[in-house]
């Protein structure tokens, strides 16, 4: 059997003619858990600062950038020091260090000891207005992708807007710093995200791969300003493994990319945290019987997953 080849799909398409649209995608996901996404309209400006804002951070010393890590705070917010943070499994940490920003609430909202307050660091002023202002994009582009996943679910096309609306979302800033010789770890080990969707913007220093049925490893390399989105666990339990959350890692570049740091901005969109994880219907059937009879609250699962990977 042949590798399979990424389709890139574009947003100008699913404008012309959504069904089709959302057939194409679904059956990336269905294959391959992964889909690559252009023409989506993205501020490519916003894009540029965000990524200045998060160079100009993890360039701060690292006395520096420790002020922003929240001890027990299961990563959740702020900054997560290198190695930290874990796949589920692995012997071996990830070589990175990240940044996470959430969703801003107000005081009363029935999600606020959900979602802990935002920090902003101090030493980079434009870091608050340029990195938020890329979640709220990133949100509304996620809204409407799950749009087309509803209609290829045969689904109301508004499902998941309740189930998402004020979700547990996070923005996460990623550095890889410069791999050593013979480093122990790799910069992501294989792992699947654990959320509904993920919108990932390309990153400059390739790495990116995704395990394919087959049992091959994938190289992922969007064209410049398209996106990756993939499936995650909770969107894959809910459809009772029809959308596939995929295995994929980051590897150690080669010995003459190994002094260049990786950046990545990954958009982790979440249901909302008492939105009820329980199998779709229409997703089980004698051939495929519900293979997650328990429901699970969506911070339940989450919560669940973050200790599994070190961070709570």
């Amino acid at each position: 059997m042949s590798t399979p080849v990424l389709p890139t799909l574009s947003m100008r398409d699913r404008r012309a003619d959504p069904r089709g649209f959302a057939h194409a995608m679904g059956e990336s996901y269905e294959r391959t858990g992964f889909a690559i996404v252009r023409d989506h309209g993205l501020d490519a400006a916003l894009i540029t600062r965000a990524l200045d804002a998060t160079k100009a951070f993890f360039a701060l010393p690292d006395a520096v950038k420790r002020r922003y890590h929240v001890a027990g705070g299961a990563g959740q917010r702020g900054y997560v020091p290198f190695g930290i943070e874990a796949a589920k499994g692995a012997a071996a940490v990830d070589l990175k260090e990240f940044w996470h920003v959430g969703r801003e609430l107000p005081e009363g909202h029935r999600y606020r000891a959900y979602m802990p307050h935002n920090l902003w660091p101090d030493e980079t002023p434009a870091f608050k207005a340029d990195v938020y202002a890329l979640y709220d994009a990133l949100d509304r582009l996620g809204q409407e992708l799950l749009v087309s996943i509803a209609q290829f679910l045969d689904l109301p096309e508004s499902y998941f807007a309740d189930a998402t609306r004020d979700g547990n979302s996070v923005l996460r800033l990623l550095h890889y710093p410069p791999t050593p010789p013979q480093a122990e770890g790799v910069r992501a080990e294989a792992h699947e995200d654990i959320n509904t969707i993920t919108l990932l913007l390309g990153a400059e220093e390739a790495g990116l791969q995704l395990l394919t049925r087959e049992g091959e490893w994938l190289d992922v390399n969007p064209p410049d300003g398209a996106l990756v989105v993939n499936i995650g666990d909770m969107l894959q339990r809910l459809t009772n493994d029809k959308l596939r959350s995929t295995t994929h890692r980051v590897v150690n570049p080669a010995p003459e990319r190994a002094h260049l740091p990786r950046y990545s901005i990954p958009f982790f969109l979440h249901f909302a945290p008492d939105f009820l994880i329980e199998t779709l219907p229409s997703c089980i059937s004698a051939d495929t019987p519900n293979r997650y009879p328990e429901p699970i609250t969506a911070q339940d699962f989450l919560y669940q997953r973050l200790r599994e990977i070190r961070l709570a």
